[in-house]
């Protein structure tokens, strides 16, 4: 008998509706598909990783910026604070100084009145005066001034027929200043109009007096 070759008796399974060609098909197709749906949604996780991550950014450098705001305005805010303190200190220094200085510059303008601002003697007083003034020092004061207590210090009092305010009639020692701050206020003489004054001019303002009134009435009778 004849040697049976093994494995030849055994048949592929084929199925009912088609070949061993369309199985293998069927096969792959189901496979390549489900490669195909696998990564996909592996891409929209991770997409939605991705925003999220995104999200955590934009939160943490908008947190960063205001931050950054803040302490920028911080810092100009010092600065503003200590360029200010540094101006008051030097205005208070000056102020120091030529506080100091207000006896001479008294002295100064007394040597002046009398004219014994000569020689030498002159040209030093011009330099100190000319000085003080480059620091800032004014001087205020005059005659004829309305009197103002905020930077007047009345030390003598009288009336006088010829204001209609109370009135600096003399200066008695001039003010100073520095800006708009007075390191000291000038010392005047003020007058005050004399009492009764107005009255007697609304009175003539008026007309007549009552005297005139009696005499320009008709006699009854």
């Amino acid at each position: 008998m004849p040697e049976e070759t093994p494995g030849f008796d055994e048949k592929p399974e084929v199925p009912a509706d088609g070949t061993p060609d369309d199985a293998a098909e069927s096969k792959a197709a189901a496979s390549s598909e489900e490669e195909a749906a696998a990564p996909a949604g592996e891409s929209a996780a991770a997409d939605v990783a991705l925003l999220a991550q995104l999200d955590q950014a934009r939160t943490a450098l908008s947190e960063r910026t205001a931050d950054l705001q803040r302490l920028q305005a911080e810092y100009q805010n010092y600065r503003r604070r200590v360029e200010r303190d540094r101006i008051a200190v030097k205005e208070i220094a000056v102020a120091s100084l030529l506080t100091e200085l207000l006896p001479t510059l008294d002295d100064i303008g007394r040597a002046r009145e009398h004219g014994e601002l000569v020689g030498g003697f002159k040209s030093v007083s011009e330099s100190l005066e000319s000085a003080a003034a480059k620091m800032g020092l004014q001087q205020f004061g005059k005659e004829g001034e309305p009197f103002d207590p905020t930077i007047h210090e009345a030390l003598m009092h009288s009336y006088a027929p010829d204001v209609t305010e109370d009135t600096c009639v003399a200066i008695l020692q001039p003010g100073y200043r520095i800006g708009e701050r007075t390191i000291r206020p000038a010392r005047v003489a003020v007058a005050e109009p004399q009492p009764g004054a107005a009255a007697g001019k609304s009175e003539s303002a008026d007309g007549d007096t009552p005297s005139d009134k009696d005499t320009d009435a008709p006699d009854k009778g």
